[in-house]
């Protein structure tokens, strides 16, 4: 046994509201930049839906994760070394921009500069790509309300799958009628990742102090494997970089203690973030499983109980700093998923091993009882309604646990008992000790289900354990490898010697195109709308004083009268 740890996320879908304020604040601090228009490190999908990119489950067509071969072993299902060797110059399993989106942005001069008349003027928008006036067609939340059901959700990978075909009918067509569920998404930093085996350059990696996977920016050299390789389509190629960008899970933040961005900023509170003990020796036995629908379990068996003395004396053994085992034993992840066994893994048969778990959505089990008329609290009605659920419970199991109906079954029957039960004790009756045992659960574990799920503090949520002094080198080194904006990272790769649009060409914002155009190109010293007072200094030699650099003062003569055109002196 060689005990890891890795940190790890869980989100309860039950609380999430669709706000995408994970969305935006994740997109303001890691990817607002030039080249990472269409990357959303955390995006929000609404299901039933195609995702983003679009229909990126759809590993027929993607070739994504890993399969079984023959023998039983574990392959990448894009193809071994040979493959990627034949095709390293023209790799066909890509995403395209129309799978992703064109992003855009609006022509707000229209609206600042437009004189008084009597129609509102309209900012049309307007493509980050070509600067030209486009028509909007899908984004990464265009499955969202908004953005129509009818239309989209029919094209549902999962709802095309041979084993749903039966139950797909049960899905009404009405928008109206239809339920749905929001499902944040952030890369999975997964114990098997497909995406570093897919690398030629070795560019991705595993951290082994805490399972965070990166993007080594120095030995990337875009070969884009990497999002092929990966089933959940959340590593990026930056086209202004050359470079591929993932998720980092935000590890300067997490290195000091401190939560994710998306988690910080949840309106929700729905995420928990929190360190697990795993045996990296048993990692590849448990991807390995035939059985798509036993995958599940062999997850869960590899996750160790930090609070077994013979895992503790490994951990040890192993290096794991003894702080970070207390923070384990006091990890939300460890109890949602193997004590409570209510948090479940987002499509384990990619067999990549993903480490940011979902607790499944309870919120229409209820709606359905309440359009009876019955309680919609009592024990014996939800059981009963969770069958009768307008998204099939199939459609669910697909999603967590490879299609296998039992797991997902128990969770939502243990999530309606947890609500039955802790009713009786908000109105103050007796409660009823029947309710947690019908779901293997005893009185204690449900009220510390229900107050980890409806009560938690901030430091309860998220147990992060800061790294220690002696690790402060290491980390330092990975800081500077996978950093965004260091001298010659992503931030920087393409400025030219002037400065942010100078040097080679790359999308911009359309409010700054013309000026960046017409400051670039001048065939004067001075811009071309107020030559008086604005100057390009990216045409001047640095040789005397161009007119309008500097005010004329009483007491000197007008710098154009000793400035040459060209910039040079008389």
């Amino acid at each position: 046994m060689k005990v890891m740890a890795q940190m790890a996320m869980v989100m309860n879908l039950d609380k999430c509201i669709g706000c995408h304020t994970c969305s935006v604040t994740c997109k303001q601090a890691w990817t607002n930049r030039a080249g990472t228009e269409y990357v959303w490190f955390n995006n929000v999908e609404t299901r039933p839906g195609q995702g983003y990119p679009r229909r990126y489950e759809d590993q027929e067509t993607w070739q994504g994760g890993w399969t079984l071969n023959r023998r039983g072993r574990l392959k990448l299902r894009a193809g071994g070394r040979f493959k990627k060797l034949v095709t390293i110059f023209s790799n066909p399993k890509l995403p395209s921009i129309d799978d992703y989106y064109e992003p855009w942005t609006y022509d707000y001069a229209t609206l600042t500069d437009a004189p008084a008349q009597e129609h509102t003027p309209v900012a049309r928008p307007k493509s980050l790509i070509s600067g030209k006036n486009m028509k909007i067609t899908w984004s990464a939340n265009w499955d969202d309300d908004l953005g129509g059901s009818k239309e989209t959700f029919e094209r549902d990978p999962i709802l095309q799958k041979e084993s749903l075909k039966a139950v797909a009918s049960k899905v009404k067509r009405s928008f109206d009628d239809t339920f749905m569920f929001y499902l944040p998404r952030i890369c999975e930093h997964c114990l098997n990742p497909s995406c570093a085996a897919s690398c030629p350059s070795g560019a991705i990696y595993k951290r082994s102090e805490d399972g965070i996977v990166l993007v080594d920016q120095d030995r990337c050299r875009g070969w884009r494997m990497c999002v092929s390789g990966c089933p959940y389509k959340k590593v990026y190629f930056n086209h202004r970089t050359g470079k591929a960008e993932k998720c980092t899970f935000c590890f300067p933040r997490i290195e000091v203690g401190l939560p994710t961005v998306c988690s910080e900023t949840c309106v929700g509170r729905l995420r928990y973030i929190g360190l697990a003990l795993y045996d990296a020796d048993r990692v590849l036995e448990a991807a390995s499983v035939e059985d798509e629908h036993q995958l599940y379990d062999a997850q869960r068996s590899v996750l160790l109980d930090p609070n077994d003395p013979e895992v503790v004396r490994a951990a040890e053994r192993d290096g794991v700093p003894f702080d970070w085992v207390q923070a384990a034993q006091r990890s939300p992840i460890h109890a949602l998923i193997n004590e409570f066994k209510v948090a479940l893994p987002l499509h384990p048969e990619y067999r990549t091993m993903p480490m940011v778990w979902y607790i499944p959505p309870l919120s229409p089990v209820v709606d359905v009882v309440k359009e009876t008329g019955e309680d919609a609290e009592d024990a014996g009605n939800l059981f009963g309604a969770i069958d009768a659920l307008r998204i099939p419970v199939e459609y669910l199991a697909e999603l967590f646990t490879a299609g296998d109906v039992a797991p997902v079954d128990g969770v939502l029957k243990k999530l309606a008992a947890m609500r039955s039960y802790m009713r009786d004790i908000n109105m103050g009756r007796e409660p009823n000790a029947a309710i947690p045992e019908a779901v293997g659960m005893s009185e204690e574990q449900m009220y510390d289900m229900y107050r980890l799920l409806a009560l938690a503090k901030y430091d309860e949520r998220y147990v992060i354990p800061p790294a220690h002094a002696e690790q402060a080198h290491s980390l330092e080194e990975l800081a500077t490898e996978c950093a965004l904006d260091y001298d010659g990272g992503p931030g920087m790769v393409g400025s030219g010697p002037f400065g942010e649009g100078s040097g080679a060409s790359v999308p911009i914002a359309v409010e700054n195109f013309t000026m960046l155009q017409n400051r670039q190109t001048a065939d004067t010293m001075a811009g071309p709308d107020d030559k008086a007072s604005r100057v390009n200094l990216l045409k001047w030699d640095g040789k005397g004083t161009p007119a309008g650099l500097f005010p004329p003062r009483d007491d000197t003569p007008d710098p154009a009268e000793s400035a040459s055109p060209e910039g040079g002196e008389r």
